[in-house]
């Protein structure tokens, strides 16, 4: 099941697209005025949706060396340059590489990559400053069916995980420290207003507690 691309922040668009391996819908995101894609599957128009865009695509940005996903694809078709963060080189696949990013790089035009490294050495985020501005999250912060902000579940966090969610928490609370409004994940429903207020109250509510995840 995949999706056509919905531009649902001013100048960037989200589609949907059924993961082969993970048996489930996974969110893409392409950021039109810098060429952007981040973590991207094709959606159900094609490739040629792209080509009809005033700025097609340039580079993939990958917020983890798990979501290569469907890149080899654009790389065919524009020649995009594959951007992915520094310690994602040495856990990318043999044939597979990119041009390197660490933390705070602006890794395209308005695009800058956040370090948050807690569930795996290369997991990072991306803050997008156009309108209000956006985060977007790899797998460090979920929202499943459109509904509260989640953590991943605990068998992805490895052998200690309360002390991964305390550090994921620790990250995140950097990342109220700037300018957005809306919450884009790579598994799970856009939030696209109200984000900063949500994402505040996720650090700060005991996990449990009344209103603990809530979006509103």
């Amino acid at each position: 099941m995949r999706h056509a691309p919905e531009e649902i922040l001013p100048g960037v668009h989200h589609w949907t697209a059924l993961h082969p391996e993970l048996k489930e819908p996974v969110s893409s995101h392409y950021v039109e005025p810098a060429g952007a894609l981040i973590d991207p599957m094709v959606p159900e128009t094609g490739l040629g949706w792209f080509e009809t865009r005033e700025v097609q695509p340039q580079q993939v940005i990958l917020t983890s060396h798990r979501h290569w996903r469907e890149t080899d694809r654009y790389v065919a078709a524009f020649g995009c340059v594959v951007r992915c963060p520094l310690e994602a080189l040495r856990l990318l696949p043999a044939g597979r590489t990119g041009r390197p990013f660490n933390d705070a790089d602006e890794v395209a035009p308005g695009v800058t990559a956040i370090e948050i490294g807690k569930i795996r050495p290369d997991e990072t985020a991306l803050h997008v400053a156009l309108g209000e501005g956006a985060i977007v999250f790899g797998d460090a912060l979920l929202r499943p069916a459109g509904g509260p902000l989640a953590f991943p579940p605990g068998s992805e966090l490895g052998a200690h995980p309360d002390r991964v969610r305390d550090g994921l928490r620790d990250a995140f609370r950097g990342l109220l420290l700037r300018d957005f409004d809306a919450l884009l994940f790579a598994h799970g429903e856009p939030l696209l207003n109200g984000g900063h207020a949500a994402l505040r109250r996720f650090v700060e509510l005991p996990v449990g507690k009344p209103g603990y995840g809530d979006t509103e």
